[in-house]
């Protein structure tokens, strides 16, 4: 398997904020997706009497989803097929959802949406969560067809 490179990261920071950032970013602008960040991290604290990277870290890991379906073509049928998530991926569809569902509300500025949206993760609500909750629903009511994900 391929070896991970290992990053440059700042001392302040820890790998999976550095992830976070990158897929904020749009345009190869990542001092505009770190300022958003930041903004956002100041946002949460100032609402929250917490720490607020303990907030972002607890909303990555309720958005985190255990399984999903995938599609399978099998004898001219097409079979939603429950897998587990792989660690990364976890990671990857966490940041995913999270940041789509705060690039979709509208009316305010994405460090207000993003921490909006963290808080409400940390707490277990929120509509990246409903997503979650969603996929493991559709892969729990396809159960049926996990014997077909040997193919």
């Amino acid at each position: 398997m391929a070896q991970k490179r290992s990053k440059f990261i700042p001392e302040n920071s820890t790998p999976l904020q550095e992830k976070f950032i990158n897929c904020l970013m749009i345009g190869g602008k990542k001092s505009v997706a770190r300022k958003i960040f930041n903004e956002s991290l100041q946002i949460v604290s100032n609402k929250v009497q917490k720490d607020p990277v303990e907030i972002f870290e607890k909303a990555i890991e309720n958005i985190k989803p255990s399984l999903e379906v995938k599609a399978k073509r099998i004898g001219g049928a097409v079979y939603q097929i429950p897998i587990e998530v792989k660690p990364t991926r976890r990671v990857t569809l966490s940041i995913r959802w999270l940041l789509g569902v705060s690039r979709g509300k509208k009316g305010s500025p994405m460090a207000k949406k993003l921490a909006d949206e963290l808080i409400l993760a940390a707490n277990g609500e929120g509509a990246a969560v409903k997503k979650r909750e969603d996929v493991t629903k559709m892969a729990l009511a396809n159960k049926a067809f996990a014997h077909y994900a040997k193919y």
